[in-house]
């Protein structure tokens, strides 16, 4: 993005972005208005939201001109609010500015009298921030609140021009269902690294058949920045990119909340000096966790009997320290006090815990991150988390059962792990679509096992790369592939569990393992 390599070595996220401001704003501000966030043609001011994405005057004016009939909404993906009982976020994209864009929703299809005006969020980008010519995105949303438990509800994305109520609009709806108001049987989807492409679109295609509740994305979501470094330097950022990731999701995340983990490819220099600011305007999640204003992909919720938490591994990364220490130690913090809040209510039986940066993995590319394993997974142990789901390394794998960096307990194929006293099992399913990594180990999966006492390896810390040899790799596996968990609840005092399956992208399953905990 035009800061020279060796400078980029040196700065921070916050100081790239002061870098680039002071370069393009002055002259792109001139050329295409204020630098703010507020409302579009209509649309409603949204509270909070970043500060420094761009709205063009010239777009104003541009959405008087445009006939709205002939501009339809596209990239749909839905997200929970706090609550996923009652709430959800219904979010799309616009190719140019419209007036007065909306939602309508009914419980069925032919009553969608209920309409609801959305907020515009508008991303500007000027020429020389990467490799695109100047240009500005709409990201519409539209937050749905005192829901019903349980419940599937209709629902069509408008504007004036285009009203999805009217006949030959009706095949555009959608529909989603909130969380349960008991414990019930779900299943949820995950995985990591996606990008636009053949195989990304091929797991999405997978994942439909799953009936996920929801879908966990462990971070790097588009790579619209394709280095990941959290350098400005970066000349083949495009954030166009992202117009074509929704696209190709919609299938899946329209109906299917896609509930993302923020990685080193999702800090974008230009927007804001945190690197989310492109974040907060496509996406509008969870807004309890730590600091919103530096940490927006941190989060949680609760469906059914188990419990979710989002955390931002950039805030803790030795290996690709941009936002490393961003948060002052406020993530760790409040991941305990989740923790020990999740821990102690009598509706949750299950932790689940996903981010990006792996805490065990066995890659040649990235293999494990020592900020991880020195703030996190102390706490992971403590609190008895069933289930840790990694992204990062592009490949399949799962660890054996660990506490206190030793195997407890190996975990084969088939297998059952207990948390409460042997220890937490890791996933890396970081396979959804970008080109694949290697192992130094065979690969060893369903049907075709091939176990080694031991695996060379490294750790990043804080003073480099740290060669170690681990025997607590137990499933590798290299290709496409994502991860479907079954979870059943039990009565007071039985057995609860999670049933996990690696899935491939030919739909062959390559691993699975239950985690057990009695049920509260």
């Amino acid at each position: 993005m035009g800061v020279p390599e060796q400078l980029a070595e040196r700065m921070s996220m916050a100081e790239q972005h002061e870098y680039l401001r002071a370069r393009f704003s002055r002259r792109n501000m001139i050329r295409g208005g204020a630098v703010t966030l507020g409302a579009v043609a209509g649309g409603a001011f949204v509270p909070g939201a970043t500060a420094q994405a761009a709205t063009p005057t010239q777009t104003l004016a541009s959405a008087e001109s445009v006939d709205g009939a002939l501009v339809a909404p596209f990239g749909r993906h839905l997200a929970y609010g706090n609550d996923p009982r009652t709430e959800i976020t219904v979010s799309w994209q616009v190719p140019v500015a419209v007036r007065k864009p909306f939602i309508r929703i009914g419980a069925q299809p032919w009553d969608l009298s209920r309409k609801i005006e959305a907020e515009v969020r508008t991303l500007y980008t000027p020429a020389g921030v990467g490799a695109s010519a100047d240009h500005t995105q709409y990201y519409v949303h539209a937050k749905l609140t005192h829901l019903k438990p349980g419940k599937t509800y209709y629902y069509g994305v408008g504007h004036q021009g285009f009203d999805p109520a009217e006949p030959h609009l009706l095949g555009t709806l959608g529909t989603f269902t909130t969380a349960p108001a008991r414990k019930e049987k779900f299943t949820f989807t995950a995985f990591g690294d996606e990008g636009v492409g053949y195989h990304g679109l091929a797991n999405n295609s997978l994942l439909l058949g799953q009936n996920p509740a929801f879908h966990l994305h462990a971070g790097d979501i588009a790579y619209a920045d394709p280095t990941g470094q959290g350098k400005s330097a970066d000349t083949g950022f495009d954030s166009r990119v992202w117009d074509q990731f929704l696209a190709q999701t919609e299938s899946v995340a329209k109906s299917v909340p896609w509930m993302p983990a923020y990685g080193n490819h999702d800090m974008e220099a230009w927007y804001s000096p945190n690197g989310y600011g492109g974040e907060e305007a496509r996406w509008n999640l969870p807004d309890n966790g730590p600091d919103a204003k530096n940490l927006p992909g941190v989060y949680s919720f609760v469906y059914g009997n188990t419990a979710v938490i989002s955390l931002d591994a950039n805030d803790i990364s030795f290996e690709i320290p941009a936002n490393l220490g961003i948060s002052g130690g406020t993530q760790t913090t409040w991941l305990e006090g989740q923790l020990k809040k999740f821990r102690a209510s009598k509706d949750v039986d299950f932790i689940v815990i996903f981010f990006h940066h792996c805490a065990y993995c066995t890659s040649t590319s990235h293999a494990s991150e020592g900020g991880v394993r020195q703030e996190w997974v102390p706490l992971f142990e403590k609190y008895t988390v069933d289930l840790v789901i990694n992204g990062h390394n592009h490949q399949y794998e799962r660890t054996d059962v660990i506490k206190a960096g030793a195997v407890t307990k190996k975990l084969p194929i088939g297998g059952t792990s207990y948390p409460e006293t042997e220890g937490v099992v890791y996933v890396t399913a970081g396979a959804a679509g970008r080109s694949l990594y290697a192992f130094t180990a065979p690969e060893s999966y369903e049907g075709h096992e091939d176990e080694v006492d031991s695996v060379a390896s490294f750790i990043n810390t804080k003073d480099g790369k740290v060669d170690e040899t681990v025997t607590w790799s137990r499933v590798r596996y290299l290709d496409y592939s994502f991860l479907r968990v079954d979870v059943t609840p039990a009565a007071p005092g039985r057995t609860a569990t999670l049933t996990v399956r690696g899935i491939a992208e030919t739909g062959d399953e390559v691993d699975h393992f239950t985690v057990a905990r009695k049920a509260k």
